[in-house]
């Protein structure tokens, strides 16, 4: 099935991409924001430069929740004082929220850019991590990146294209081992070892001292309706 959009997508646009017959127009008083008179079967958007496509159900209704960005992802640590030497002392986000919390605990809330929070509890009788179960048992050049339901897999932050490069040395020179850059293709393994024209996404993989995987992550190309072009499986019957 073909679809379209009507309209241009701009930077900071959200533009619905409707059934053919179905129309996409501007909200009131906001000119960069559209909304859907019809049934939508997807939406795109541009951020940082980078068209991205997200598809939806055919059954999405004209009023839908406009997500900005995440608000805040909350990990667990094991020891708060090295988390804040980590993440703001070593990495460079600043340390932006403190927060004490009935029964000896601990919410603090680092800058990872752009408005957006990576926030930490520590509770003093939390249980230890399981590799493979709560947190993945090795970075991804190592083994098995498995983790359980539920469970928080890996964290990626964004940096600009360019940016991407630089960041090898600069978490090495800053004590952190880390991966190479890996270049994200369509190819079947998925990676190449040269950044071409297929490569979508870079990135580069390493852990914090908890043992959280962390990734640094540069889009590299618009994104379409071409791809998503997979079934969601199901664990029902498998």
């Amino acid at each position: 099935m073909e679809h379209e959009h009507h309209g241009a997508i701009v930077a900071g646009a959200h533009v619905i991409v409707e059934r053919p017959g179905a129309t996409a127009v501007h909200r009131q008083g906001e000119p960069r924001c559209w909304r859907v008179e019809g049934r939508a079967v997807g939406h795109a958007s541009t951020v940082s430069g980078v068209r991205t496509w997200t598809a939806m159900s055919d059954s999405t209704e004209s009023q839908r929740i406009d997500f900005t960005g995440i608000n805040h992802l909350a990990l667990v640590s094991s020891d708060m004082a090295r988390t804040v030497d980590f993440y703001s002392g070593v990495l460079g986000m600043p340390l932006t929220k403190t927060i004490e919390i009935p029964g000896g605990g601990q919410h603090f809330f680092f800058d990872c850019g752009h408005g957006d929070s990576l926030a930490f509890f520590w509770f003093p009788h939390a249980p230890e991590g399981v590799p493979g179960v709560s947190a993945p048992a090795n970075r991804p050049d190592q083994g098995d990146i498995v983790s359980a339901h539920g469970s928080m897999n890996h964290v990626a932050f964004n940096v600009a294209a360019d940016q991407i490069d630089p960041c090898v040395d600069a978490l090495r020179s800053a004590g952190i081992d880390c991966t190479e850059v890996w270049n994200h293709d369509n190819s079947e393994w998925g990676v190449s070892r040269e950044h071409h024209d297929d490569v979508y996404v870079r990135s580069i993989y390493f852990t914090d001292p908890d043992g959280i995987s962390l990734e640094i992550a540069a889009w590299t190309k618009e994104l379409g309706p071409h791809d998503v072009s997979h079934e969601p499986r199901s664990a029902v019957g498998s």
